[in-house]
């Protein structure tokens, strides 16, 4: 495993237990076990979690921690050594780090790995989870807030004009939105969504999503909200749903949670279908129709406390799931395995995955080798 994850997996059971495993440090560097002590004596567990979040790659991390380890040695501060690497730590994580990681901005090109918000055709801002700051338009006025891992819009701009933002989260994240009508929109990784900054009087209210998203849409009579995804619509007043839209899936489908939602398509507009809560519907996008049934939504809505769940799942479709959750590539060649259905259930926020690869290797034994964020099954 590398050692960034190495160090989130210990700081993330510190933090649910509450103490230190001295057992688990010992896959740690000297150095990085300095820094979890640090932490932990400065109560700062929380803010080293956001802190390593938001680094893009091990070899990031790696430069980062010889720069540290170089300041302390040259640090002239009267306090216990401990101390200074949190010092340091956090003063990375407010200027320094900005500072270091910003300093060619200019001429860098944005991540793949950061999370976008597009405000237009060459305004794109990098999000980062721990930051609050404001969301200003072009011409200057406050739109609203960044606040952690969401954006809250005004809803008393002057605007009067549909102006649509549009938010990239990538693999391995999940941020979310609240809309200028209260809707809020948790977006699932590898996801995006376009809306408007502000909804406007006597418009239907209408975003576009690719990707995966939580919908948790603010009652309306006078405004029906509209999920536009490829050919698929979905019309709601007011109500929770989940609406999975992934480019590389054959399916688009929406599990419904509250309320009610009417569904159509732009093949066969006539073709509409109201389903009720407990019910998922799923469009082929090869066959070109929708069918519906009963399911347990919770198998479906679980990734909004970082749970993956799968029951009955082929192997093909549950590693689909867990490279976008854990921002990894894997590549299968055993046929057998990707034909298997296995039941499952991992947590993002607790197990790495070289866990989750040990845990699917007790189901199903195979060989796989791990390569920073690749992952080949013989």
């Amino acid at each position: 495993m590398r050692g960034i994850e190495q160090l989130k997996l210990v700081l993330l059971k510190i933090k649910a237990s509450g103490k230190i495993d001295t057992g688990v440090l010992k896959k740690l560097s000297k150095s990085e076990q300095e820094i979890v002590f640090a932490l932990y004596e400065e109560n700062l567990i929380s803010e080293g979690l956001l802190f390593l979040e938001e680094l893009d790659s091990e070899k990031e991390w790696q430069q980062l921690l010889k720069k540290m380890v170089s300041t302390k040695k040259q640090s002239t501060y009267s306090i216990k050594p401990l101390m200074k690497y949190a010092a340091i730590l956090i003063a990375f994580l407010t200027v320094g780090y900005f500072f270091y990681n910003t300093k060619d901005s200019k001429s860098a090109p944005i991540s793949e790995m950061a999370i976008k918000l597009k405000m237009g055709d060459n305004n794109v801002r990098v999000l980062k989870k721990g930051e609050k700051q404001q969301i200003v338009s072009n011409s200057g006025e406050v739109l609203g807030e960044q606040n952690g891992d969401k954006i809250t819009y005004k809803s008393d701009s002057s605007i009067e004009e549909l102006i649509y933002n549009e938010l990239e989260v990538p693999f391995g994240k999940i941020f979310n939105v609240e809309l200028s009508d209260g809707t809020v929109v948790h977006l699932n990784s590898g996801s995006k969504i376009k809306y408007p900054v502000k909804f406007l009087k006597n418009i239907k209210r209408e975003v576009f999503i690719e990707g995966e998203a939580y919908f948790s849409v603010a009652k309306d009579k006078a405004h029906p909200f509209i999920v536009h995804a490829n050919e698929v619509a979905v019309e709601v007043l007011g109500t929770e749903f989940n609406l999975s839209s992934y480019e590389d899936d054959t399916e688009i489908s929406t599990v419904l949670v509250e309320g009610s939602v009417s569904i159509s398509n732009s093949i066969t507009p006539q073709d509409n279908m109201v389903i009720v809560p407990g019910t998922k519907a799923t469009w082929n996008k090869k066959l070109k129709v929708t069918k519906a049934e009963n399911v347990d939504v919770g198998l479906y809505t679980g990734w909004l406390n970082g749970e993956l769940r799968f029951r009955g799942t082929l192997f093909s479709a549950m590693q689909k799931r867990l490279e976008r959750s854990y921002n990894v590539s894997i590549t299968n060649y055993n046929t057998k395995l990707a034909n298997k259905k296995l039941n499952a259930h991992f947590n993002v926020n607790i197990e790495s995955i070289e866990d989750v690869m040990k845990s699917i290797g007790e189901i199903y034994p195979l060989k796989y080798e791990i390569r920073d964020n690749e992952i080949i099954i013989q």
